[in-house]
Formats: C-alpha cells, structure tokens, sequence
C-alpha cells in the first residue's frame, strides 16, 4: 500500500480547518493541523510533508512570514506551499508568488471539495 501524502493545513479558524482536514482524510491523506503560524512551522520542520495549505491572516506570525521562513528552512524549502486565503488583491497575490508560494486559492471562491481537486493537482 503506498504511502499517505502527508499536508499540514495551518488555519486560525477551527471551523475551517475542521472542515479541511475532513475533506482531505476522506480523500486518503495525513492531514496535520496547526492554528497559528508558529505551531505550524514547528510541525512543517517536524515532519516530512507533501504540501502545506496556508492561511496569511493568522495569529503570532501572519502567512507570509511563515512561507519566507519555510523557504529559507533546508528541510521545507522544496514542499509546496498553497497560501488559502480571502486576500484576493493583486498584491498579496504577487508577494505570495515572490516569497515562493506554489499557488493562491481564495477561500470565498472555493468551496472545500474544489480545494482538495486543486490540491491534488499540486501532489502527484
């Protein structure tokens, strides 16, 4: 049996992430969760990830730190990052792609089944 894909959802509101890490079990991955931005460094250094779904409005540290961080970290530089966001202006969308994100979903454009098609287009 191959091995899960492993993804960290790291999103302050646990509703949303609930509904994620549901969406994505169902699906057949590992899904870790992390409610700030610091936990969810700590857990993208932790363990080997296929991808990691980040929100940019979050507590302790916002989005966009967290994804310069994981670039500039050995471990994580080369994992995926989707920032999922309701930032939709044109330049949080540029400073997402400068700072290395592979993607940017808008989650009030996305329902959550649209996510998970999207996401596994990232992870082959």
């Amino acid at each position: 049996m191959p091995e899960k894909k492993k993804i960290l959802i790291v999103e302050d509101e646990e509703m949303l992430s609930t509904m994620y890490k549901v969406k994505f079990e169902n699906e057949g991955y590992e899904v870790f969760t992390a409610s700030n931005g610091t936990d969810g460094l700590a857990v993208a250094v932790k363990h080997p990830l296929h991808l990691i779904l980040l929100d940019i409005i979050m507590p302790k540290i916002d989005g966009f730190a967290v994804l310069k961080k994981l670039k500039e970290n050995a471990k994580t530089k080369s994992v995926p990052v989707i920032l999922l966001t309701n930032l939709g202006q044109d330049e949080d969308i540029s400073r997402g792609k400068e700072l290395g994100a592979a993607g940017y979903l808008i989650k009030a454009n996305n329902t959550p089944s649209e996510v998970v098609a999207k996401v596994k287009d990232f992870i082959k």
